[in-house]
């Protein structure tokens, strides 16, 4: 075996976020800076007898510079001493794709090239993060370890070999690694498979059901097209924007209602199928839109909980729920009828891994669109897609109907979020700061007609393992259980993300489906006053709103 060792020095910047690390490709391609990151993750998770016998798992979302990221982590992973790798054709397995991936085959862990929602091409965004052997991501102690890494390395090592044809499936040597180019629907379509009724989703459509799949250009078109067009015999042309491309053919692969407006618009006409849903660049977030009927991801994840035993593998019930603390509390008032736990975690889909693998919990979500359950360690659109599907095939009723009826039975929590993108930092921080410091005075005191309960800066016990995670969002909770909620974001490559969250919970049916932004006009304009957001960063309105 050939083995290189490569001297370089430390690039500033390479602390993951909650996703991992994500940069511009333009500072991915700079010598040497993929290739520490990847040595500072071996460094950090190497065990004490090595890599000897373990299996990687290996695959992105196809998004610009994902081939070339293949191959460094190849050839640096049969230096290391890995006895196989395996990785998805083309290089391809979506994020939840590749949890299942490490499950199944109890693999040592994986690496998944992506940077999830955010742009792609040569302009666009890259990242890379590390999945341990229950397909989660690696929790912050992995993490800290990988950043402090970083910031000392002077070389690593590769073995000098020729690239290995990803393309095709099949079994390859490199440098006596096996390196197995794997089907990359496969596995995560027969795990589908076992967790839903596909004969029923079958007769569903057979019924005449209508639906469009919006893939956005990114990596799960191939399992849409798969699973909803073959598997269960959707109409061909259900699946849009379906072939994976490394721009996401112009798309910019999130699915909110701004980069999914062609979907909305298509379910808010007079010629709307059924349903609708979409998902984003590295398939672990997802969209649902009923006929004129949008379902914000917050009440999808209470809906979901509130109808789970219609899939065979919740049938039984569920064991409990997780929400990030930034979502909202719709799925608590769930979980408090059907008498079972509901824990809120910081955001980041690695504080779920310890609830799921103790068995606390069964299904879980974010705010941001993302929600899953046990069978993977990851949020996982597709699956929510299916779930979803599997809910209107037993109930027959329309999105529609089974928004009003949740509403009827739990209130409905207006949410909204408002983002601020590409914040000067340090504009960013002083927002931040300005906030922080008034909360200690705002309790008892009156903002507009609401009064200020509870204002803190979020900390988490983690049950499992007793860690805690300090300064995870401000919050100011009023008497009512309104909430306004402040965070920096981690997702983002260039500035800060100011995300905001508003929320107001409306028990009156008669002030239910009211326009979002009209019921929660009043706190939005706290949250503004509050923050001072205009008149330190210069901004008059969010970026995005969600």
């Amino acid at each position: 075996m050939n083995i290189q060792t490569i001297s370089t020095q430390p690039f500033d910047g390479q602390k993951p976020g909650t996703s991992g690390l994500r940069k511009k490709v333009t500072v991915f391609q700079q010598p040497h800076y993929l290739a520490n990151f990847v040595a500072s993750i071996f460094a950090a998770v190497k065990p004490a007898d090595g890599f000897v016998g373990k299996t990687l798992v290996l695959g992105g979302d196809g998004r610009y510079y994902n081939l070339e990221a293949v191959q460094i982590v190849l050839k640096m992973a049969s230096a290391a001493g890995f006895a196989r790798v395996l990785v998805g054709q083309n290089g391809i397995l979506s994020t939840p794709a590749a949890s299942a991936v490490i499950r199944k085959y109890q693999a040592f862990g994986g690496i998944i090239l992506s940077a999830s929602h955010n742009s792609g091409g040569v302009d666009g965004d890259f990242g890379i993060k590390f999945n341990g052997e229950n397909g989660g991501p690696a929790p912050e102690k992995i993490t800290d370890a990988i950043y402090e890494h970083t910031r000392v390395i002077t070389s690593y090592e590769m073995v000098d070999e020729a690239d290995v044809d990803v393309t095709r499936q099949g079994v390859y040597d490199i440098a006596g690694m096996v390196v197995e180019v794997i089907d990359s629907v496969a596995d995560y379509q027969e795990l589908m498979e076992q967790l839903f009724d596909f004969n029923a989703l079958r007769g569903l459509f057979q019924s005449g059901f209508t639906m469009k799949f919006d893939a956005m250009g990114a990596v799960t078109g191939p399992y849409a097209h798969a699973i909803f067009e073959r598997a269960l015999g959707a109409a061909a042309g259900t699946v849009m924007n379906g072939t994976p491309s490394p721009n996401f053919n112009g798309h910019h692969p999130d699915p909110n209602l701004v980069h999914a407006k062609e979907l909305y618009d298509l379910l808010m006409s007079d010629n709307a199928p059924n349903f609708g849903a979409a998902s984003d660049g590295d398939g672990d977030r997802n969209l649902i839109i009923g006929r004129h009927q949008f379902v914000p991801p917050s009440d999808s994840l209470a809906v979901l909980a509130a109808n789970a035993t219609a899939a065979p593998a919740y049938a039984s019930g569920l064991a409990g729920v997780a929400r990030s603390m930034p979502t909202s509390g719709a799925v608590d008032r769930v979980a408090d009828k059907l008498g079972i736990p509901c824990y809120e975690t910081p955001t980041g889909w690695k504080f779920f891994g310890n609830l799921l693998d103790a068995g606390k919990i069964t299904l879980c979500g974010e705010e941001s669109a993302g929600t899953g359950s046990n069978h993977i360690r990851e949020k996982d659109g597709i699956w929510a897609v299916l779930l979803w599907l599997s809910i209107l095939a037993k109930t027959g009723k329309s999105v529609q109907t089974i928004m009003k009826e949740h509403w009827a039975t739990y209130g409905q929590n207006y949410y909204t979020r408002h983002d601020y993108e590409e914040v000067d930092t340090t504009a960013a921080n002083d927002v931040m700061n300005h906030i922080k410091a008034q909360l200690p005075t705002l309790v008892g005191t009156q903002l507009g007609s609401f009064t200020v309960a509870a204002a803190d800066d979020f900390s988490y016990h983690d049950p499992i393992d007793g860690s805690v995670s300090n300064n995870q969002g401000l919050r100011i909770v009023f008497n009512n259980g309104s909430r306004i909620v402040y965070r920096l974001s981690g997702t983002g490559t260039a500035g800060a993300t100011i995300r905001i969250y508003i929320e107001r919970f409306e028990g009156n049916a008669a002030q239910h489906g009211l326009e979002t932004q009209a019921a929660l006009a009043e706190l939005i304009q706290l949250s503004r006053q509050v923050s001072k957001i205009e008149a330190i960063t210069g901004r008059v309105e969010p970026s995005v709103i969600t």
